[in-house]
């Protein structure tokens, strides 16, 4: 099974309010839950990550990714300041979401100052792939 067999469809939710009859490719997050929540930001959309994302939790990460990168040119940007641990698990759903936003004319960005963090992309050699940011764009400080 590829990474890719595994593609969801969006389950809907009332967290972002936008006409879906006016915006037929959008797509719905799922419910927050304790790892993962989608808000919108201006033209963004905003996957906040929290906790330890693991091979136990990777999966709640995951739907949320999968919903916010299946519109085409979605600006993704996953904000991973709250984080504690994050490990190839997290990466592996970081790469497939990048690479879905990417096949639809968008893109994924990850905020994150946490050295672990660079480290593990460093390490990883994703480093390239994504585009640390220190904070979400358009937010105050």
């Amino acid at each position: 099974m590829t990474p890719d067999a595994d593609d969801r469809a969006p389950h809907p939710t009332e967290d972002m309010t936008v006409d879906m009859a006016a915006d037929p490719f959008r797509s719905v997050p799922p419910p927050a839950n304790t790892h993962a929540r989608t808000r919108r930001c201006g033209p963004f959309t905003v996957v906040e990550v929290a906790g330890e994302i693991d091979l136990a939790t990777a999966a709640l990460l995951a739907e949320h990714l999968d919903a916010a990168t299946a519109r085409p040119e979605s600006d993704v940007v996953v904000d991973l300041r709250r984080v504690d641990f994050f490990d190839c698990s997290g990466l592996r759903v970081l790469c497939r979401a990048e690479r879905r936003a990417r096949d639809h004319g968008g893109r994924l960005r990850v905020v994150s100052e946490a050295p672990r963090i660079r480290r593990l992309l460093h390490g990883a050699g994703l480093l390239g792939r994504f585009a640390l940011l220190s904070r979400i764009p358009g937010e105050d400080g």
